[in-house]
């Protein structure tokens, strides 16, 4: 097999060069935006709409059926929405009491949607689904410059209909805007090795993507940053100390985008800012370093609900942790592998096949550098999640989607462009052999779910790859469809899995996509922050994957507050501690919204409580300031007990709200339940103040001591 040559352009100059299409002749802009470049075929920017459109329309589809998703970031969103200070440093609460346990980024356009619109579902969401959007659209701008409309097409559909994908393309956690920014990066890496002598410009633009991208997620920003580094150093077109200078220069600005807001919270006085959610020091290096960093690959998480495999455990191959077991296998086991990795398996024999296609190829060719952008981009994330001890959700997976799409796309091109050759039409056939073989087994793991696409999917991937065998001696027709049955045999079983993730309201804190039984928790998660030791439910029970709706069944629309009344979001039970205020936000009954409102507006926090989530579920039904003690699992050394008291002698806080569930309180309310100042807190309200029941809830007026 032989490297393809890209058309009527040499091999470091992709064939959508701008140049090539300057001059009188070019469209105007509304004709070029329907018509596309030129030299398009003339369906190309119709099925590019097409792709984008339809995205869209499935990812807003029953938007609202999740309301506000993860309580605890919508909590921070309604803050940002009100204080500008909270807006910047990511507080929990518009009084700024404590962080979110992550940079804010990610909170920054939810937080500007609720400035616009007012609070509520859709309106939180839909950036989330513009951000999935966008990612389509640069993943297959991406694939297409070098590979073709084709290629890049595939790409984008295999992206949006990725199960995980079309969850958290519509769910308010950070991971959304980190795949999008992680796509961008290697967007502008993959430009940057066009140029005669290498793009500045576009490398320092990667450079500002993966700064961005820090600020969403620490350090996970950085798993592909080495791979990408080195792929330019050796395969840029220009001399070894012009490549060295701008990396160096793509570096800069990378610590310049991400840094300034980490200077900023460094230097700002503690006393005036708000006690970095998720570190034991108030500090944001400390945060990133441990919590979010180093402790999410050893286990050693200070602070944490519990370490991953600790000592012996989660170590190695095949060690289970409260996470899950690691290993090589670990992206294909029960609880992740209907999340994402349907065609994980064609896009690493893709990726193999492109390289051995491309082995002759000059150092420069963008072809291969290609291969090996998505490539390593994929290995690294893939390595890292497969052994990682500490904290592991199922749903993180979705930063996988990019990059298996680009290589699943750029391989099918590749190798029908040298189909005559009976090793690639071979590779072919082996790619959707094993699609569909896969898509058997993890069809099987959910029986009562379409028992009959599994059947579907088999014999249809079996036929076409039999197909494909032929493809380079049959007539060019019999060959596409065989290609075209093996797409729609590959992607079928994630369109399924999609569309249940699309029909279905997901909220809490670890959520998966898919029908019931395809992760652990199914859709809303039975657990909270912490996944229980091997994949079992609380009180040893399997899983049940049922979702935790509000106590009403109703959802909130456009403009619709969620948490009035009766409609408080979560499930996690207002009065009971336990894993439910750790998991999701309370849900808030009349009395207890009413009572909460009472004078509201005389104190700087309506009220506290022990946890995040708990403290979320308060603050969304009121859009009033409720301190979240201890941050989210409550083990946050933050309010201290005597400045938990200093605020009550001040009048600054109005009601203590009992049963938070987190590490820092017992169930119930009690004292013995975990570490951090919570349990100190809630011990001294529980001796100098009078408790009264509200509803399901248990108030303590800390204006009124005994």
């Amino acid at each position: 097999m032989t490297a393809p040559t890209p058309p009527a352009a040499p091999a470091a100059v992709p064939p959508a060069s701008p140049a090539a299409h300057a001059g009188p002749r070019a469209p105007g802009r509304p004709a070029r935006l329907w018509r596309g470049r030129p030299d398009d075929a003339p369906w190309v920017r119709p099925a590019f709409l097409g792709l984008l459109a339809v995205t869209t329309a499935l990812y807003l589809w029953n938007l609202t059926a999740s309301g506000y998703a993860n309580s605890f970031y919508s909590a921070a969103v309604q803050a940002g929405g009100e204080s500008w200070k909270a807006f910047f440093f990511g507080s929990l609460d518009a009084a700024n009491a404590i962080t979110v346990d992550k940079p804010p980024a990610a909170l920054w356009p939810m937080a500007l949607s609720v400035r616009l619109f007012g609070l509520g579902s859709w309106q939180i969401l839909l950036p989330e689904v513009l951000m999935g959007v966008g990612t389509v659209a640069v993943l297959y701008a991406a694939v297409r410059r070098r590979f073709g409309a084709g290629a890049g097409l595939i790409a984008g559909t295999v992206l949006a209909l990725t199960p995980v994908a079309a969850l958290m393309f519509r769910f308010n956690n950070p991971d959304a805007l980190l795949a999008l920014l992680m796509t961008v990066a290697a967007y502008a890496v993959l430009r940057a090795l066009e140029r005669a002598e290498g793009s500045t410009k576009w490398l320092v633009a990667a450079g500002v993507a993966f700064g961005f991208a820090f600020l969403t997620k620490t350090l996970q920003a950085f798993l592909i940053l080495p791979p990408l580094a080195l792929v330019y150093a050796v395969c840029a077109p220009s001399q070894p100390l012009r490549r060295l200078g701008q990396l160096g220069l793509a570096g800069l600005a990378l610590v310049v985008s991400g840094g300034w807001w980490v200077a900023l919270v460094e230097l700002w006085p503690a006393a005036s800012r708000p006690y970095v959610g998720g570190s034991q020091n108030n500090s944001f290096l400390e945060l990133t370093f441990g919590y979010n960093g180093l402790g999410r690959l050893n286990g050693d998480e200070v602070g944490s609900v519990g370490g991953g495999g600790g000592p012996g455990g989660g170590q190695g191959g095949g060690q289970g942790g409260r996470w899950g077991e690691t290993g090589l296998l670990r992206m294909f086991d029960d609880s992740i592998g209907g999340q994402v990795s349907w065609l994980l398996p064609a896009a690493l024999l893709l990726l193999a096949a492109g390289l051995v296609v491309t082995r002759r190829a000059p150092r420069t060719d963008t072809a291969r550098a290609a291969f090996l952008v998505w490539g390593g981009a994929l290995l690294m994330t893939l390595g890292v999640f497969s052994f990682m001890a500490g904290i592991f959700h199922e749903y993180y997976t979705v930063a996988l989607a990019p990059y298996l799409a680009a290589l699943v796309g750029m391989g099918a091109a590749v190798l029908w462009e040298e189909r005559t050759r009976f090793p690639a039409s071979a590779a072919l056939a082996a790619a959707v052999g094993v699609t569909a073989w896969w898509a058997w087994t993890l069809l099987g793991r959910t029986p009562d779910h379409l028992p009959w696409l599994r059947r579907a999917v088999l014999v249809a991937g079996a036929v076409a790859a039999l197909g494909l065998l032929a493809a380079g001696r049959v007539d060019r027709r019999l060959g596409l469809a065989a290609a075209g049955l093996g797409l729609a045999a590959g992607l079928a079983g994630p369109f399924a899995y999609t569309l249940e993730t699309l029909s279905t309201g997901h909220q809490g804190s670890i959520v998966t996509a898919g029908p019931s039984g395809a992760g652990f928790g199914g859709r809303g998660g039975p657990g909270g922050g912490m996944r229980p030791p091997n994949g079992q439910a609380p009180n040893g029970q399997a899983p049940t994957g049922r979702q935790m709706q509000p106590p009403t069944g109703r959802m909130p629309g456009f403009g619709e507050r969620p948490g009035r009344g009766g409609d408080g979001m979560g499930g996690g039970g207002t009065g009971g501690g336990g894993m439910g205020g750790l998991l999701n936000g309370t849900a808030v009954g009349a009395e207890a919204r009413a009572k909460l409102l009472q004078d509201a507006d005389a104190y700087t926090w309506a009220a506290a409580t022990v946890g995040a989530q708990n403290a979320a579920g308060y603050q969304l039904a009121t859009e009033k300031p409720v301190m979240a003690i201890g941050g989210f699992n409550g083990s946050d050394p933050s309010p201290t007990l005597a400045q938990f008291q200093q605020h009550v002698a001040e009048g600054r806080i109005h009601y203590f709200l009992g049963g938070g569930g987190g590490r820092g309180e017992g169930a119930g309310g009690g004292t013995g339940g975990g570490m951090g100042g919570g349990s100190e807190i809630t011990a001294w309200v529980q001796e100098t103040f009078t408790a009264t029941t509200v509803g399901d809830a248990t108030f303590y007026d800390l204006t009124a001591p005994k």
